[in-house]
């Protein structure tokens, strides 16, 4: 329904906005989904069973803005790259319906704006948000010397893990359940990321672009399998460290055996298979927080 309803705004939109809208990923919803996620359990988890819905708001509406500033970051970055993949050939910087500089520019007000919407639930948040930015104009540049670009970006994404528990709280003064989340959304997004960058991997073979796909091989299941531990475990962990219900570790196991069945089941050969089990990570990340809430319910 996300997808339908992001696709149906971009496509209806006025031509002159529409390579915007695309060049921030606005029909492509998984992107920010898979930032948020995390932040939102930081959220629940720091608030218990009432959390302040002007700072979940402020929390989700600035995850699409952020998320539309890297995507448009590494858009610019990556104009030369994108040109040479089937994938990526039509992303408007790469096939020059936006120029880089417009393309910088709608970067930094996608970045601005995201920092007053944060600073609604408090301007620490904001404070925090804003020191991730270095980081996340970073990311597009580690895949050209990084040989594991994903843990990089794992790093990144998971930074919304505070951003998420400073819009709760107030304050950057972060308890150890924390860093159990944040552990939790680091080892999630290398899943993701890695199943996502099989979809690549002949083309990044070919232009010399390092990638998970491409440093795991066949050996990408086995890898995957052990993230999936320690995603699960960053959870665990978050929730051991607080007086948190029963109903959490029932719904984390669920939560533990969905995304195993994706791990095992997708094609890693298939990039249509890739794609579909990269927006099927969402659902991990809905049923963790579900867990969140059920556990600070009972």
């Amino acid at each position: 329904m996300l997808h339908k309803i992001s696709a149906g705004v971009v496509t209806k939109s006025p031509e002159s906005v529409r390579s915007y809208l695309l060049l921030m990923r606005l029909d492509r919803p998984t992107g920010y989904m898979l930032y948020l996620l995390p932040g939102l359990w930081a959220v629940v988890f720091a608030s218990g069973t009432r959390p302040d819905l002007l700072s979940v708001a402020a929390v989700a509406v600035a995850a699409v803005l952020i998320r539309g500033f890297a995507c448009a970051s590494n858009d610019v970055t990556d104009k030369e790259i994108d040109a040479r993949v089937a994938r990526t050939v039509g992303r408007p910087v790469a096939a020059g319906t936006i120029s880089v500089r417009n393309g910088i520019l709608w970067a930094a007000a996608q970045a601005l704006v995201a920092l007053l919407v944060l600073a609604v639930a408090n301007v620490e948040t904001a404070l925090v948000a804003l020191a991730t930015y270095p980081l996340i104009v970073a990311y597009p540049f580690m895949k050209r010397f990084f040989v594991w670009p994903s843990a990089f970006l794992g790093l990144v994404m998971s930074t919304y893990v505070f951003v998420g528990w400073t819009a709760a709280t107030g304050n950057a003064d972060y308890p150890l359940p924390v860093y159990g989340l944040y552990a939790a959304g680091t080892f999630w997004t290398m899943i993701h990321d890695a199943i996502y960058s099989h979809q690549d991997k002949e083309f990044d073979r070919k232009i010399g672009v390092k990638s998970s796909a491409l440093l795991f091989g066949g050996s990408t299941k086995v890898w995957l399998s052990v993230f999936l531990v320690l995603s699960v475990a960053g959870v665990v962990w978050a929730g051991s460290l607080t007086p948190i219900g029963w109903a959490f570790y029932v719904v984390v196991v669920l939560a533990a055996l969905y995304l195993a069945y994706l791990v095992f089941r997708v094609d890693l050969d298939d990039p249509k298979a890739c794609w579909d089990t990269f927006v099927a990570n969402t659902y991990y990340g809905w049923i963790v927080l579900a867990a969140v809430i059920a556990g600070q319910v009972t």
